[in-house]
């Protein structure tokens, strides 16, 4: 599973960094999570607001940050 976490690095988005790893960690689901900081890159997604959660090129999240257990429900379905 790729996770991408979008956002300039503001004070959200390493929370929704931190909250989403933890997550995995507790799932035990196999992830590779990586940031991206580019505007550009951010904006190609489409969202209008960061923090930004991608799941395998899919925005899930955006524009807030969510707790540990959502996280937790936005990826069990994914993990398959």
């Amino acid at each position: 599973m790729q996770i991408k976490i979008l956002g300039p690095g503001c004070k959200n988005c390493v929370t929704l960094e931190r909250v989403t790893r933890d997550a995995v960690t507790e799932l035990g689901i196999d992830a590779q999570i990586t940031k991206v900081t580019d505007y550009a890159d951010i904006a190609a997604y489409g969202i209008l607001a960061t923090p930004g959660l991608v799941v395998d090129e899919q925005v899930v999240l955006s524009g807030r940050v969510p707790t540990k257990g959502h996280v937790k429900e936005l990826l069990t379905p994914l993990a398959g």
